[in-house]
């Protein structure tokens, strides 16, 4: 994601620049693919530029249009809504660009997000401050190895005078979840959130309890440290629409960190008065609904389809992505395309969500980690093989 031209597009300004995965591009006009080959616009850092050129070349094998992309009036108030959201993020999360945009695409899509990075960027002021701005409640849970299935979901509770049991909710009964370092708590309670991730509900004593919508789970895990943790399975990194890695920000970043979040200004007050409210729940619903209008052509669903096909037979790949990894790439290209004002999705939209929605559905051979090989890459390659559509 970079910092485009100054341009009338709205979301132009929306996002302040970053140090981000090249998985990620900023949701300004985006580029078509003939734009592409042409290079990176000007005033984009290098480190970003080499990343982001490596996957964008997979459209080098064919143009796709050399038409502008055009605005749909229908998308306009998805558009002004990730804006509006974007901006009010901005006044008190500074940064981390891929984590800005790959949540709010997995929100309007429906999907979850795995975010890896180490300790103190600020995730859970990030979504404290979604939540502000969404209109929507927040909660975190501390995962820990002695935190057990229940502690998540709630149990049944004894009611002294009425004289009999009633469920208590648990934290899970919100709308933004951070479930913080995941990988501390054992299979069982694993199991428990995602079951919820998937149905959207809690069953307990046969007694189903729907949790409220929209419902986001943000589970983070240290890539540092292993020493008392559990390692997610594959089974369950499929139930995550997205896995995006964290980085250190820039020093421009850091400093802008330091001069706004070190005066001991209460949190609490600063989101009340800094951060507007700019939509709510019923609101994003209806959202996720238009998202889900955004037109894919049979084309464009058989280059996602033969990018999913190709993990499951490429040398370097123990094992490939499933079907869900397919409707994952649908899903959030449509709501790219949205955030872009359009509502037909490109082949720019899919190879930009690319690594962040196959990196952790794929497993290297042992053969290629032994070479020192990584997932990014090897994705990278598998993509600028397959050709690009034309129409």
């Amino acid at each position: 994601m970079s910092n485009l031209p100054p341009s009338n597009d709205p979301l132009s300004s929306a996002r302040p620049d970053s140090h981000t995965d090249p998985g990620m591009q900023d949701r300004g006009a985006p580029p078509s693919a003939s734009e592409s080959q042409a290079g990176p616009p000007p005033q984009i850092p290098n480190a970003v530029v080499s990343g982001a050129a490596s996957l964008n070349a997979a459209s080098s094998n064919a143009a796709v249009s050399h038409v502008a992309p055009t605005r749909s009036t229908k998308m306009q108030p998805i558009q002004q809504l990730y804006n509006e959201i974007s901006a009010e993020i901005s006044k008190l999360y500074v940064g981390q660009d891929e984590l800005v945009l790959g949540t709010l695409t997995a929100l309007f899509a429906g999907g979850h997000v795995l975010i890896e990075s180490v300790p103190g960027l600020g995730k859970t002021l990030f979504v404290r401050t979604l939540g502000q701005a969404l209109g929507c409640e927040f909660g975190r849970i501390q995962f820990t190895a002695d935190l057990m299935p229940s502690d998540i979901t709630g149990a049944p509770v004894y009611d002294m005078q009425r004289s009999e049991f009633r469920f208590r909710p648990g934290p899970v009964f919100t709308q933004l979840l951070l479930a913080d370092e995941i990988n501390r708590s054992p299979a069982k309670t694993h199991a428990a959130l995602l079951e919820i991730m998937q149905e959207y509900r809690v069953t307990v004593d046969g007694t189903s309890h729907r949790v409220p919508r929209p419902f986001l789970v943000l589970a983070t895990q240290n890539p540092l440290e292993s020493e008392g943790t559990y390692n997610l399975p594959e089974a369950q990194l499929d139930r995550f629409m997205f896995k995006l890695r964290v980085d250190y920000p820039t020093s421009d970043q850091e400093a802008e960190i330091l001069r706004m979040h070190s005066q001991q200004v209460d949190l609490n007050q600063r989101l009340r008065d800094e951060v507007k409210t700019v939509t709510n729940p019923e609101r994003l619903l209806e959202a996720m609904q238009l998202c889900g209008q955004v037109l894919i052509e049979d084309s464009l669903l058989d280059y996602i389809n033969k990018i999913v096909r190709a993990t499951r037979t490429w040398p370097a790949f123990h094992i490939g992505a499933s079907p869900r990894a397919g409707i994952a790439l649908m899903q959030s290209a449509r709501a790219l395309a949205a955030f872009s004002g359009r509502d037909y999705a490109i082949p720019d939209d899919v190879v930009e969500i690319t690594l962040p929605a196959m990196r952790h559905r794929v497993q290297l051979t042992a053969e290629a980690e032994i070479e020192g090989r990584s997932t990014d890459e090897e994705l990278q390659a598998l993509v600028r093989g397959i050709e690009v559509p034309r129409d």
